[in-house]
Parts: C-alpha cells; structure tokens; sequence
C-alpha cells in the first residue's frame, strides 16, 4: 500500500518559517515516478492548491498567494519532497497534505490526485 507521510508542522509566529516533509513509502517504492503537490486545508475551508513539483524537479507550479514566499523541492535519493514556507501569515494556517500522481507535467487540481498523505498542522500566530 502507498503511504505518504507528512512532518514538520507546527507553531510558528507571523512572519516566520517552517519546512514541512513529505517522504513516501509503500507501494511509492520511488518517488521520482511521482509528481507532487502540496495543498492545504483550513478552518471551514475546501482543499486549496499549493504548489507541484514535476517528477525530476525541472517544474515547479506555485498558487498566487503563497509564491515568492514557499518554495516546493524534492530529493528523490530519499524519497522526499519539501515544502520551505517564509514569511508566514494567519492566513496559510491549514493542515497541509501532500500527494502525489504517477504522471508527467503538473496538476493543480485535488481530484487528480491518487495518494495522500494524513496531513500536518500548521499554525501561525499573529
């Protein structure tokens, strides 16, 4: 079976930074057959896009409200991809997911998507 699992969230101040991790296992016995992407979930809110990697990195897709501030990459060696986020907001306070698609190119849609992560919690206080 493929899992995902997150870490690296937690409690952070406005304007500061946090790394979440995404390492798969499993079924993902290489994550370099896998795109990537991060999404995120807040209070009372639907899934929202973040941001993909392509399945060597060449790619990167970022949604409007978190680029230049977050930058996605992976490390395929060990089976890993990163989310680096600077200058927090209250506003990126969600439980962020990631998942991933054995496809090419990029996908920014939820439903594209076959495997997920449990997600970990990011607060950021004001």
């Amino acid at each position: 079976q493929a899992q995902l699992a997150e870490s690296g969230g937690g409690l952070v101040q406005t304007g500061g930074s946090l790394r979440v991790s995404c390492t798969a296992s499993g079924r993902i016995v290489s994550i370099s057959a896998y795109r990537v992407a991060w999404f995120r979930q807040g209070p009372g809110k639907e899934r929202e896009f973040v941001a993909v990697i392509s399945r060597f990195g060449t790619d990167t897709l970022y949604a409007d409200s978190v680029k230049d501030r977050f930058t996605i990459s992976r490390d395929n060696d060990k089976n890993s991809v990163y989310l680096q986020m600077n200058t927090l907001k209250p506003e990126d306070t969600a439980v962020y997911y990631c998942a991933a698609k054995s496809q090419v190119g990029l996908g920014t849609r939820v439903e594209e998507y076959d495997y997920w992560g449990q997600g970990t919690q990011v607060t950021v206080s004001s």
